[in-house]
């Protein structure tokens, strides 16, 4: 394998072909560790120190570092595992330029941000870094972010961090959390003609899907964030019921709830066992309970911030336009802002490519991206900042 160095369109391609479909969402895929192996070969040619940094069975981080050790740290992330490959219209791991596009799975979600990060720290070095640049190729964004988890808790910190996430080159500060919650409604089985035992805990559970709506339309719609927009509640799943004529002993249902800066998952069930006992005023006999299946925090990095700023003036100096939005998909980067290193998202591709049956980046955006991060970590080390 033969990769210019920081050639991060030559690096994108490379690493599509590679087959890191997570084994956690697909059953019997590969992982990261392809991926892994051939940063760990490819990138001390580039003039990068290298760490393989194991976070479960078969899984790992692969950490470059570049720049002088020691003082300063400035952070680049970016997940190399992908989701599974159904459905998809063209070959999934067969790299394809057409167009001015780089077609293939984690084109854009997110390996031309993973390859646009090593390029931008490898000119970054060449340029004259005054502080070290860590550059951080994680596992498992897209189940339980495992690899960023171990990240941190190893202690690996810095100044503040970017997380190349498809933006399609607009400024990401914040984006919403997730809850996802399980309501488990109760009722008595009996045969369909025993209207005076049977309680139909699928109708018990409708009644609390009503006042969940309510909660939708009446208080979630007026709870805003400025570039997120508005907090948002939906039904994901109901299951129950055996059969015509049996009353349902039990009705699941399964909601996600996702939550703004200043929501917690404390929050969401709190509004759920109001929605219960809002229900129960109407059917005294309703029982149910909720627990939280899983959750992931919110990200919010404030507009004025260092970090922000610092790319604002990179992106003119590179020649591109400002956007500053927020992203409509969970990152990494709340882990990040949880322990205490600030961290937003930029990156090349458009986020609804991620997961889609046809995906692919603008080869443009990667070289695009590439740049303005090479002169960001220029500048944060510089004082320019």
């Amino acid at each position: 394998m033969s990769i210019p160095v920081a050639d991060a369109a030559a690096l994108t391609a490379e690493l599509v072909r590679l087959d890191t479909r997570n084994p956690s969402l697909v059953p019997d895929a590969p992982g990261e560790m392809a991926a892994v192996r051939m940063l760990s070969e490819l990138l001390p040619g580039w003039g990068f120190r290298v760490q393989v940094q194991d976070v479960a069975p078969g899984r790992a981080n692969l950490l470059a570092r570049i720049g002088p050790e020691g003082g300063r740290v400035l952070m680049f992330n970016g997940h190399l595992d992908v989701v599974g490959t159904e459905g998809m219209t063209h070959p999934p791991f067969e790299p394809l330029e057409r167009d001015g596009r780089l077609y293939g799975r984690g084109s854009a979600d997110m390996k031309g941000g993973v390859a646009a990060m090593c390029a931008a720290a490898a000119r970054a070095a060449a340029g004259g870094l005054e502080g070290e640049l860590l550059v951080a190729c994680v596992a498992d964004e897209e189940y339980e972010s495992l690899g960023t988890r171990a990240l941190v808790q190893s202690g690996e910190r810095a100044e503040a961090a970017i997380v190349t996430e498809p933006t399609g080159l607009a400024i990401c500060p914040a984006h919403r959390g997730f809850v996802w919650l399980e309501i488990a409604v109760h009722g008595h089985a009996a045969h369909g003609s025993r209207f005076d035992i049977g309680v139909d805990a699928i109708r018990h559970a409708a009644r609390v899907l009503v006042e969940l709506d309510r909660h939708e339309r009446e208080v979630l719609v007026r709870r805003t964030h400025p570039l997120l927009g508005r907090a948002s509640l939906h039904a994901s799943t109901v299951e129950g019921g055996v059969g015509w004529s049996t009353y349902p002993e039990r009705c699941v249902l399964r909601v996600e709830r996702r939550t703004l800066p200043g929501e917690s998952a404390s929050d969401a069930v709190r509004e759920v066992e109001t929605a219960i006992a809002r229900s129960r005023d109407a059917i005294p006999e309703l029982r149910a309970e909720v627990v939280v299946v899983g959750s992931q925090a919110p990200s919010d990095v404030a507009p004025d911030a260092p970090v922000v700023e610092s790319l604002r003036r990179s992106l003119v100096s590179s020649g591109e336009e400002i956007r500053v939005e927020g992203l409509s998909a969970w990152t990494d980067a709340a882990l990040l802002n949880e322990a205490g290193i600030p961290a937003i998202c930029f990156g090349p591709g458009d986020i609804l490519l991620a997961h889609a049956a046809e995906e692919w980046v603008p080869l443009d955006e990667i070289e695009r991206v590439t740049r303005v991060l090479e002169q960001f970590a220029l500048s944060w080390f510089s004082g320019r900042a």
